[in-house]
Protein backbone atom coordinates (compact mmCIF):
# COMPACT_ATOMS: atom_id res chain seq x y z
CA UNK A 1 0.00 0.00 0.00
CA UNK A 2 2.60 2.80 -1.51
CA UNK A 3 1.75 5.93 -3.28
CA UNK A 4 0.92 9.37 -2.46
CA UNK A 5 -2.52 10.25 -1.20
CA UNK A 6 -4.90 10.60 -4.05
CA UNK A 7 -8.89 11.44 -3.98
CA UNK A 8 -8.88 13.17 -0.27
CA UNK A 9 -5.88 15.86 -1.14
CA UNK A 10 -3.95 16.64 1.57
CA UNK A 11 -1.85 20.10 1.57
CA UNK A 12 1.56 17.81 0.12
CA UNK A 13 0.21 15.85 -2.40
CA UNK A 14 0.67 18.18 -5.06
CA UNK A 15 -2.48 18.88 -7.26
CA UNK A 16 -0.98 17.89 -10.96
CA UNK A 17 -0.51 14.04 -9.22
CA UNK A 18 -4.35 13.29 -10.25
CA UNK A 19 -4.69 13.25 -13.98
CA UNK A 20 -8.62 14.50 -14.68
CA UNK A 21 -10.07 11.51 -16.07
CA UNK A 22 -9.30 9.67 -12.79
CA UNK A 23 -12.25 9.84 -10.82
CA UNK A 24 -14.44 8.99 -14.21
CA UNK A 25 -12.51 5.53 -15.10
CA UNK A 26 -13.79 2.00 -15.40
CA UNK A 27 -13.85 0.27 -12.13
CA UNK A 28 -11.45 -2.96 -12.55
CA UNK A 29 -12.71 -6.04 -12.24
CA UNK A 30 -9.62 -8.11 -12.04
CA UNK A 31 -5.87 -7.77 -10.74
CA UNK A 32 -3.45 -7.24 -13.03
CA UNK A 33 0.59 -6.92 -13.11
CA UNK A 34 0.55 -3.25 -13.43
CA UNK A 35 -1.39 -2.71 -9.96
CA UNK A 36 1.95 -3.40 -8.41
CA UNK A 37 3.55 -1.37 -10.69
CA UNK A 38 3.33 2.13 -8.53
CA UNK A 39 1.68 4.04 -11.25
CA UNK A 40 -1.87 4.84 -11.40
CA UNK A 41 -3.31 1.39 -11.36
CA UNK A 42 -1.67 0.55 -8.23
CA UNK A 43 -2.84 4.76 -6.43
CA UNK A 44 -6.08 3.71 -7.67
CA UNK A 45 -6.02 0.10 -5.92
CA UNK A 46 -4.89 1.60 -2.80
CA UNK A 47 -7.62 4.70 -2.74
CA UNK A 48 -10.47 2.36 -3.83
CA UNK A 49 -9.84 -0.84 -1.86
CA UNK A 50 -7.47 -0.53 0.38
CA UNK A 51 -8.28 2.87 2.04
CA UNK A 52 -11.67 2.24 1.76
CA UNK A 53 -11.19 -0.60 4.20
CA UNK A 54 -8.68 0.62 6.44
CA UNK A 55 -8.70 3.86 6.12
CA UNK A 56 -6.88 6.11 9.31
CA UNK A 57 -4.63 9.29 9.92
CA UNK A 58 -1.76 7.29 9.68
CA UNK A 59 -2.19 5.10 7.24
CA UNK A 60 -3.69 7.54 4.90
CA UNK A 61 -0.16 9.11 4.98
CA UNK A 62 0.47 6.38 2.60
CA UNK A 63 4.12 6.38 3.74
CA UNK A 64 6.97 3.29 4.15
CA UNK A 65 6.22 3.21 7.46
CA UNK A 66 4.17 5.01 10.41
CA UNK A 67 5.12 7.12 13.55
CA UNK A 68 3.53 5.87 16.29
CA UNK A 69 2.28 7.60 19.24
CA UNK A 70 1.04 5.35 22.26
CA UNK A 71 3.47 5.97 24.58
CA UNK A 72 4.13 2.69 26.11
CA UNK A 73 3.98 4.20 29.48
CA UNK A 74 7.19 1.97 30.98
CA UNK A 75 5.73 -1.14 29.29
CA UNK A 76 7.74 -3.54 27.27
CA UNK A 77 7.34 -3.15 23.30
CA UNK A 78 6.25 -6.77 21.92
CA UNK A 79 6.49 -7.39 18.28
CA UNK A 80 5.74 -9.91 15.74
CA UNK A 81 5.44 -10.63 12.39
CA UNK A 82 3.39 -13.51 10.40
CA UNK A 83 2.27 -14.77 7.02
CA UNK A 84 -0.59 -16.51 5.56
CA UNK A 85 -1.19 -18.49 2.72
CA UNK A 86 -4.26 -21.01 3.53
CA UNK A 87 -5.89 -22.62 0.77
CA UNK A 88 -8.81 -22.17 -0.09
CA UNK A 89 -9.19 -18.70 0.76
CA UNK A 90 -12.63 -19.15 1.99
CA UNK A 91 -13.86 -21.78 4.83
CA UNK A 92 -16.34 -22.35 7.01
CA UNK A 93 -15.54 -19.90 9.86
CA UNK A 94 -13.17 -17.80 8.06
CA UNK A 95 -11.18 -16.44 5.47
CA UNK A 96 -7.65 -15.79 5.07
CA UNK A 97 -8.09 -11.72 6.28
CA UNK A 98 -9.66 -13.49 9.50
CA UNK A 99 -6.54 -15.71 10.07
CA UNK A 100 -4.43 -13.06 9.18
CA UNK A 101 -6.17 -10.18 11.88
CA UNK A 102 -6.47 -12.82 14.53
CA UNK A 103 -3.19 -15.03 14.24
CA UNK A 104 -1.38 -11.44 14.49
CA UNK A 105 -3.30 -10.57 17.32
CA UNK A 106 -3.13 -14.04 19.37
CA UNK A 107 0.98 -13.67 18.93
CA UNK A 108 1.05 -10.73 20.73
CA UNK A 109 -1.60 -12.03 23.45
CA UNK A 110 0.34 -15.34 24.40
CA UNK A 111 3.28 -12.56 25.16
CA UNK A 112 1.42 -10.57 27.00
CA UNK A 113 1.20 -7.93 25.20
CA UNK A 114 -2.00 -6.05 24.43
CA UNK A 115 -2.13 -5.60 20.49
CA UNK A 116 -2.25 -1.91 19.12
CA UNK A 117 -1.16 -1.79 15.55
CA UNK A 118 -0.88 -4.12 12.42
CA UNK A 119 1.01 -4.02 9.41
CA UNK A 120 -0.69 -5.59 6.45
CA UNK A 121 0.83 -6.38 3.07
CA UNK A 122 -0.60 -8.26 0.37
CA UNK A 123 1.24 -10.06 -2.53
CA UNK A 124 -1.74 -10.89 -5.17
CA UNK A 125 -1.84 -13.02 -7.93
CA UNK A 126 -2.67 -11.57 -11.54
CA UNK A 127 -5.66 -12.66 -12.35
CA UNK A 128 -7.68 -12.17 -9.10
CA UNK A 129 -11.04 -10.94 -9.03
CA UNK A 130 -11.31 -7.32 -7.39
CA UNK A 131 -14.69 -8.68 -5.92
CA UNK A 132 -13.03 -11.57 -3.88
CA UNK A 133 -9.61 -8.88 -2.71
CA UNK A 134 -12.53 -6.61 -1.52
CA UNK A 135 -14.54 -9.62 0.26
CA UNK A 136 -11.32 -10.04 2.28
CA UNK A 137 -10.30 -6.78 3.34
CA UNK A 138 -14.04 -6.41 4.79
CA UNK A 139 -13.72 -9.38 6.83
CA UNK A 140 -9.98 -7.28 8.30
CA UNK A 141 -12.04 -4.35 8.27
CA UNK A 142 -14.37 -5.74 10.43
CA UNK A 143 -11.56 -8.18 12.78
CA UNK A 144 -9.73 -5.16 13.46
CA UNK A 145 -12.49 -2.76 14.75
CA UNK A 146 -13.72 -6.03 16.89
CA UNK A 147 -9.93 -6.45 17.88
CA UNK A 148 -9.08 -2.80 18.91
CA UNK A 149 -6.45 -2.55 16.64
CA UNK A 150 -5.17 -0.25 14.11
CA UNK A 151 -3.25 -1.03 10.33
CA UNK A 152 -0.56 1.70 10.12
CA UNK A 153 1.49 0.93 6.68
CA UNK A 154 1.62 -1.90 4.28
CA UNK A 155 2.30 -2.63 0.90
CA UNK A 156 1.26 -4.54 -2.46
CA UNK A 157 2.96 -6.58 -4.86
CA UNK A 158 1.35 -8.51 -7.75
CA UNK A 159 2.84 -11.82 -9.30
CA UNK A 160 2.41 -13.47 -12.58
CA UNK A 161 1.72 -17.30 -12.30
CA UNK A 162 -0.30 -17.32 -9.06
CA UNK A 163 -3.63 -16.70 -10.91
CA UNK A 164 -6.24 -15.63 -7.97
CA UNK A 165 -3.72 -16.48 -4.99
CA UNK A 166 -3.35 -14.08 -2.29
CA UNK A 167 -0.68 -14.01 -0.05
CA UNK A 168 -0.75 -11.77 3.60
CA UNK A 169 1.94 -10.33 5.14
CA UNK A 170 1.40 -8.45 8.85
CA UNK A 171 3.50 -7.46 11.66
CA UNK A 172 1.79 -6.86 15.12
CA UNK A 173 3.25 -4.06 17.67
CA UNK A 174 1.76 -4.36 21.64
CA UNK A 175 3.25 -3.29 24.90
CA UNK A 176 2.81 -5.33 27.79
CA UNK A 177 2.35 -4.10 31.54
CA UNK A 178 6.41 -3.96 33.18
CA UNK A 179 6.71 -7.01 35.73
CA UNK A 180 5.34 -9.57 33.01
CA UNK A 181 7.30 -12.68 32.66
CA UNK A 182 6.35 -16.04 31.17
CA UNK A 183 8.14 -18.64 29.51
CA UNK A 184 8.90 -22.44 29.24
CA UNK A 185 11.67 -22.09 31.69
CA UNK A 186 8.94 -20.71 34.68
CA UNK A 187 7.26 -24.18 34.41
CA UNK A 188 7.54 -26.32 37.91
CA UNK A 189 6.23 -29.94 38.27
CA UNK A 190 2.66 -30.53 39.68
CA UNK A 191 1.71 -27.20 37.55
CA UNK A 192 -1.06 -27.45 35.62
CA UNK A 193 -2.31 -27.15 31.28
CA UNK A 194 -5.28 -25.56 30.71
CA UNK A 195 -7.09 -25.24 26.74
CA UNK A 196 -9.55 -22.79 26.41
CA UNK A 197 -11.63 -25.69 24.37
CA UNK A 198 -11.44 -28.54 21.83
CA UNK A 199 -8.52 -29.34 19.33
CA UNK A 200 -8.04 -29.96 15.72
CA UNK A 201 -11.17 -27.75 14.59
CA UNK A 202 -9.17 -25.62 12.25
CA UNK A 203 -7.34 -27.58 10.17
CA UNK A 204 -10.23 -29.93 9.88
CA UNK A 205 -12.51 -27.01 8.37
CA UNK A 206 -9.80 -26.21 6.19
CA UNK A 207 -9.48 -30.39 4.70
CA UNK A 208 -13.07 -30.45 4.45
CA UNK A 209 -13.44 -27.21 2.46
CA UNK A 210 -10.73 -28.33 0.50
CA UNK A 211 -12.04 -31.65 -0.91
CA UNK A 212 -14.88 -29.80 -1.82
CA UNK A 213 -13.79 -26.72 -3.85
CA UNK A 214 -10.95 -30.11 -5.98
CA UNK A 215 -14.18 -31.98 -6.13
CA UNK A 216 -13.35 -34.89 -4.39
CA UNK A 217 -14.92 -35.75 -1.38
CA UNK A 218 -17.68 -34.10 0.10
CA UNK A 219 -18.42 -34.28 3.66
CA UNK A 220 -21.80 -32.72 5.49
CA UNK A 221 -20.96 -31.28 8.55
CA UNK A 222 -21.43 -27.95 10.79
CA UNK A 223 -17.72 -27.95 11.54
CA UNK A 224 -16.14 -24.53 11.38
CA UNK A 225 -13.21 -23.01 11.72
CA UNK A 226 -12.15 -22.07 15.56
CA UNK A 227 -10.48 -19.21 13.97
CA UNK A 228 -11.08 -15.99 16.96
CA UNK A 229 -8.64 -12.81 18.66
CA UNK A 230 -7.99 -13.87 22.29
CA UNK A 231 -6.22 -10.92 23.52
CA UNK A 232 -8.97 -10.03 26.07
CA UNK A 233 -9.80 -13.39 27.76
CA UNK A 234 -5.72 -13.83 27.67
CA UNK A 235 -5.19 -10.34 29.41
CA UNK A 236 -7.91 -11.56 31.96
CA UNK A 237 -6.31 -14.61 32.62
CA UNK A 238 -2.85 -12.94 33.49
CA UNK A 239 -4.89 -10.62 35.81
CA UNK A 240 -5.69 -14.04 37.93
CA UNK A 241 -1.95 -14.65 38.50
CA UNK A 242 0.19 -17.95 38.12
CA UNK A 243 0.52 -18.26 34.56
CA UNK A 244 3.99 -19.60 33.76
CA UNK A 245 3.46 -19.81 30.03
CA UNK A 246 0.86 -19.38 27.16
CA UNK A 247 0.85 -20.57 22.93
CA UNK A 248 -1.33 -20.81 20.58
CA UNK A 249 -1.33 -24.40 19.13
CA UNK A 250 -1.55 -23.61 15.34
CA UNK A 251 0.53 -24.95 12.75
CA UNK A 252 1.61 -29.01 14.41
CA UNK A 253 -0.96 -28.83 17.17
CA UNK A 254 -1.21 -29.49 20.95
CA UNK A 255 1.48 -31.93 20.86
CA UNK A 256 4.26 -29.84 19.02
CA UNK A 257 3.40 -26.92 20.94
CA UNK A 258 4.13 -29.23 24.40
CA UNK A 259 7.25 -30.55 22.95
CA UNK A 260 8.49 -27.04 22.54
CA UNK A 261 8.16 -26.39 25.95
CA UNK A 262 9.98 -29.16 26.56
CA UNK A 263 13.12 -27.98 24.95
CA UNK A 264 13.17 -25.49 27.92
CA UNK A 265 12.62 -27.86 30.48
CA UNK A 266 13.75 -31.14 32.54
CA UNK A 267 10.37 -31.93 33.27
CA UNK A 268 7.81 -33.94 31.93
CA UNK A 269 4.10 -32.78 30.56
CA UNK A 270 1.46 -35.59 30.71
CA UNK A 271 -2.18 -34.86 29.42
CA UNK A 272 -5.04 -36.78 29.93
CA UNK A 273 -7.02 -38.21 26.86
CA UNK A 274 -10.16 -38.49 28.93
CA UNK A 275 -9.76 -34.63 29.73
CA UNK A 276 -9.22 -33.82 25.80
CA UNK A 277 -12.27 -32.24 24.12
CA UNK A 278 -12.05 -33.47 20.43
CA UNK A 279 -15.52 -33.39 18.66
CA UNK A 280 -17.59 -36.16 16.65
CA UNK A 281 -16.87 -33.93 13.17
CA UNK A 282 -12.84 -33.69 13.99
CA UNK A 283 -12.69 -37.31 14.75
CA UNK A 284 -14.10 -38.17 11.50
CA UNK A 285 -12.11 -35.91 9.33
CA UNK A 286 -9.05 -37.09 11.19
CA UNK A 287 -9.90 -40.83 10.78
CA UNK A 288 -10.81 -40.42 6.90
CA UNK A 289 -7.43 -38.69 6.30
CA UNK A 290 -5.05 -40.44 8.57
CA UNK A 291 -4.49 -37.48 10.82
CA UNK A 292 -3.98 -37.18 14.73
CA UNK A 293 -6.12 -34.43 16.20
CA UNK A 294 -3.60 -33.77 18.64
CA UNK A 295 -1.12 -32.68 15.94
CA UNK A 296 -3.89 -30.66 14.23
CA UNK A 297 -3.90 -27.00 13.70
CA UNK A 298 -5.76 -24.58 15.69
CA UNK A 299 -6.75 -21.36 15.27
CA UNK A 300 -8.59 -19.73 18.25
CA UNK A 301 -6.92 -22.07 21.16
CA UNK A 302 -4.72 -21.20 23.71
CA UNK A 303 -2.85 -23.74 25.91
CA UNK A 304 -0.90 -22.78 29.48
CA UNK A 305 0.98 -24.21 31.97
CA UNK A 306 -0.61 -22.27 35.72
CA UNK A 307 0.49 -23.04 39.05
CA UNK A 308 -1.84 -25.24 40.80
CA UNK A 309 -3.22 -23.52 42.66
CA UNK A 310 -4.82 -20.61 40.29
CA UNK A 311 -5.77 -23.71 37.92
CA UNK A 312 -8.95 -23.87 39.07
CA UNK A 313 -9.87 -19.68 39.30
CA UNK A 314 -8.31 -19.80 35.53
CA UNK A 315 -10.43 -22.17 34.18
CA UNK A 316 -13.60 -20.05 35.37
CA UNK A 317 -12.13 -16.54 33.95
CA UNK A 318 -11.76 -18.17 30.97
CA UNK A 319 -15.13 -19.88 30.76
CA UNK A 320 -16.54 -16.04 30.91
CA UNK A 321 -15.58 -15.87 27.62
CA UNK A 322 -17.68 -17.17 24.34
CA UNK A 323 -14.14 -18.29 23.04
CA UNK A 324 -13.54 -20.57 26.45
CA UNK A 325 -16.71 -21.99 27.49
CA UNK A 326 -15.31 -25.08 27.22
CA UNK A 327 -11.89 -24.38 29.06
CA UNK A 328 -10.79 -26.91 31.24
CA UNK A 329 -7.70 -28.53 33.05
CA UNK A 330 -6.13 -31.81 30.08
CA UNK A 331 -2.78 -32.66 32.16
CA UNK A 332 0.04 -31.53 35.07
CA UNK A 333 3.89 -30.77 35.00
CA UNK A 334 5.86 -34.38 36.41
CA UNK A 335 9.32 -35.14 37.32
CA UNK A 336 8.96 -38.70 35.38
CA UNK A 337 8.74 -39.51 32.78
CA UNK A 338 10.32 -36.49 30.97
CA UNK A 339 9.26 -35.31 27.45
CA UNK A 340 5.72 -35.42 26.83
CA UNK A 341 3.07 -38.05 27.12
CA UNK A 342 -0.70 -39.12 26.36
CA UNK A 343 -2.03 -41.48 29.61
CA UNK A 344 -4.55 -42.76 27.22
CA UNK A 345 -8.28 -44.15 28.20
CA UNK A 346 -7.21 -47.65 29.02
CA UNK A 347 -4.18 -46.26 31.56
CA UNK A 348 -1.00 -46.69 29.48
CA UNK A 349 1.57 -44.04 28.11
CA UNK A 350 2.00 -42.73 24.81
CA UNK A 351 5.17 -40.80 24.11
CA UNK A 352 4.44 -37.33 21.89
CA UNK A 353 7.03 -36.65 20.02
CA UNK A 354 7.38 -33.43 17.60
CA UNK A 355 5.56 -33.17 14.51
CA UNK A 356 7.67 -34.42 11.99
CA UNK A 357 6.84 -32.57 8.78
CA UNK A 358 3.53 -31.64 8.26
CA UNK A 359 -0.31 -33.05 8.01
CA UNK A 360 -2.13 -30.65 6.03
CA UNK A 361 -0.11 -27.95 3.97
CA UNK A 362 -1.29 -24.41 3.78
CA UNK A 363 -3.78 -24.61 6.44
CA UNK A 364 -3.02 -21.07 7.75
Amino acid sequence: MRGKRLQRRTAWVPAEVYPPSFRGERKEKKIVLGHGAGGMKMHRLIERVFLKYFGNPLLERLEDGAILNFNPGGGELCFTTDSYVVKPLFFPGGDIGKLAVCGTVNDLAVLGAVPGYLSLSFILGAGLEMAVLERICATIARMKEKAGVEIVTGDTKVIEGAGGEVYINTTGIGVRRPGTKLGAELIRAGDMIVINGGIGEHEAAIAISRGADSGGYRLKSGLKSDCAALHRMIQAVLECGGVRVIRDPTRGGLATTLNEWCRFSELGLLIAEERLLVSRAVQGVADLLGLDPLYMANEGKVVMVVAPERAETIVKTMQRFAEGRKARVIGEVVREPKGVWLKTRLGSLRRLLMLEGEQLPRIC
